[in-house]
This record gives C-alpha cells, sequence and structure tokens, in this order.
C-alpha cells in the first residue's frame, strides 16, 4: 500500500508544543538478515522524553535482499490517539507521530516484514520508551506577574496531585469583601485539561504557597509593575518592567510590630474610609502580621496613607507600610491590584 495513513486508537490530534527527544544513533544493518532496519531508524531500547502536550516524532526505514519482495513496516505496539503513516515497498519508510495528552512511561514496538509468494522474513522487532513528563513553565517574575480570581472554594496542596498534603483553603471572598485573588506563580500541565497552579498565599507563615488545579481559579490577568519596600531606607519603589516609575518616604512596622520581610502580593484597593489615619487610599496585600493574629481579619498588611505626614519617615506603625496622601494617591494610578509587593 502506498502513502497509507493508521490513527492509532482514535482520531489524529494537532500539533501545538515542541518536544524533546533524545535519541540513540541509528541501527545498523545486520549482513545476516533478508530484512533489515536502515537509517534514521532509532537503535532497538533508545529512549524519549516528551512534555504532556508536545509532539513525538520517530522516522524508521527498512530494506529488504529478497529480489521483488515489499517490505512493510507496522506499529505494533502504540498508545491511543497516535498516527502512523507508511509507502511499502522494497526500501520503505514509516513515520509515527504522538501528542502524548497525559504523563507516564509507554512502551513502542514497531516491526518490519517482507514477503514474495511462500518466502517471508522480518527483521528484530525495534522497541522503544517515551517518557511523558509534566510541562512546567514561570507565570511571575521580576519584570512580569500573572494573578486570577479565586471562583470557588479550594484547597491547596504542597503538589500538584488530589492526593498531596492540604496546606491552606482558598475562600472566593477576602476579610475586606472583596473578591479574593492570588498570585500564580508557576503552572504544570499534568494531562489533558489537567492543570494546576502554584500560588502565593495570603497566610502564616508568610510567603507560604501551595497548588490549585485549574478549575476553581478564573481568567488569567497580566501585570507588569512591582513594589518594593525597603525597611532599612524607609522607602516605597514601584518599577514598570524592571524600570522605576515611582518612590516615596515610608513609615514601617514598629520594633514590637514589624512590617514582615519577604514576598507578597496587592490583593485589593479600599477607598472613602471613615478614619483619616488611613488616608484617602489603602491597599490590602497578602502578608500577615506574626505578632498582631488577633486583629480583625488575621492582621493583613495595608499599604496607606496618613493624616499625620510629618511622622514619615519612621517606624510608627503596627505593621502597615504608610505614606504621605499625596504619594498613596499618584501610587493608585501606577499600581494595579495583584502587583507582586516585596519587602526587605
Amino acid at each position: 500500500m502506498q502513502g497509507a495513513l493508521r490513527i492509532l486508537g482514535g482520531p489524529a490530534v494537532a500539533v501545538v508544543a515542541a518536544v524533546l527527544v533524545l535519541l540513540a544513533a541509528p541501527a545498523a544493518k545486520s549482513e545476516t538478515e533478508d530484512v533489515t532496519w536502515s537509517a534514521p531508524t532509532p537503535a532497538g531500547a533508545a529512549r524519549f522524553s516528551v512534555p504532556v502536550g508536545g509532539r513525538l516524532a520517530i522516522t524508521l526505514a527498512a530494506t529488504t535482499k529478497i529480489p521483488s519482495a515489499v517490505v512493510h513496516i507496522s506499529a505494533a505496539q502504540a498508545p491511543a490517539r497516535s498516527i502512523f503513516t507508511w509507502t511499502d515497498g522494497s526500501s520503505t519508510k514509516a513515520t509515527f507521530t504522538w501528542q502524548p495528552d497525559r504523563v507516564g512511561d509507554f512502551t513502542l514496538r514497531f516491526t518490519a516484514s517482507a514477503r514474495l509468494d511462500n518466502v517471508a522474513s522480518s527483521a528484530t522487532p525495534r522497541t522503544y520508551t517515551v517518557h511523558v513528563y509534566p510541562r512546567r513553565y514561570v507565570l511571575t517574575d521580576r519584570k512580569v506577574a500573572h494573578w486570577t480570581e479565586v471562583l470557588r472554594r479550594a484547597v491547596v496542596r504542597a503538589q500538584p496531585k488530589p492526593g498531596a498534603r492540604a496546606v491552606a483553603k482558598l475562600d472566593t471572598q477576602t476579610s475586606d469583601d472583596t473578591q479574593n485573588i492570588v498570585l500564580v506563580l508557576q503552572g504544570v500541565d499534568v494531562g489533558a485539561g489537567q492543570t494546576w497552579y502554584r500560588v502565593r498565599l495570603p497566610i502564616l507563615p508568610n510567603n507560604s504557597t501551595g497548588w490549585v488545579p485549574a478549575r476553581y481559579l478564573g481568567t488569567m490577568h497580566t501585570v507588569h509593575t512591582h513594589l518594593y519596600v525597603d525597611r532599612k531606607r524607609m522607602r516605597a519603589t514601584l518599577t514598570r518592567d524592571g524600570v522605576t516609575i515611582f518612590s516615596s518616604i515610608v513609615g514601617v512596622g514598629k520594633s514590637a510590630s514589624p512590617t514582615p520581610r519577604g514576598n507578597f502580593y496587592v490583593r485589593d484597593m479600599l477607598t472613602d474610609f471613615g478614619d483619616p489615619a488611613y488616608g484617602p487610599i489603602a491597599f490590602g496585600t497578602s502578608a500577615r502580621s506574626p505578632v498582631l493574629t488577633d486583629w480583625p481579619g488575621g492582621g493583613f498588611i495595608g499599604v496607606h496613607g496618613t493624616d499625620q505626614p510629618g511622622i514619615l519617615p519612621g517606624r510608627v506603625s503596627h505593621g502597615c507600610v504608610r505614606m504621605p496622601n499625596r504619594s498613596i494617591v499618584k501610587l493608585a494610578r501606577l499600581m494595579p491590584v495583584g502587583t507582586p509587593l516585596t519587602v526587605t
């Protein structure tokens, strides 16, 4: 048969991702066989590695010494939804392609045979192992970050798998009665439609992270800003794509109630306070006070203005970051919710 196509175990799949393939050297011909594998056929027992959702392609070739015989290559063992094409002849080629939809180790087995009248011969089958590994990717770095809403109450796991240890629970609302969001640090695809995200958590101990299935979260949003607070210099700096666009003096926590050091994110923005001590605008963050845990809402750290600009800079708060009202108003025009926060 010329130009044949065989879809193994299901419909053909689209090619959407790059593949990492570890190929052994092409097999050498055996002079004692009537049917032999030839280049570019990988050597027997070769191992291949490909991320889930990636594309694996293997080309095989075979020839025969039997005069007028036709060689046929078959996929004797292959996973569902893989594609196998071949062209028969005295010298033949075949191509195996596959886009795996789940992680694991899989075995491939191919045969090459020839027949003329009652004379038949075959080459030693080629058996390969394919290791399909999770596809991991970074979603937040020092220049670009991603955040998303918590749409459904979720259990956060220590590893991206259902049976892993539970580390926290995420609610859909914050203690400020705003939509709860999380900063998304990393993603991992473990199967078709099975994505987990590693998120930064608004819990104690500070700097905690964990894994949440994508189905509990909403649309991914992108921010290019990053807020830095230097407790020693008592200064806040905002960058966009790594370039400084804002700076201000600040007040930080007293020694008995310090502003916690670490990596956090801006959860919400609040206005119209009855208490002028907070200034016109306050940003709620994921940072928690390690000492004021009995405060309403659990002692979350805010970034806000103040009606006493004369006390700045200084160690003047219960852990919140204070700045002049004119500075917090300017910051609100530049910094969206979901912005990462680093306190040093």
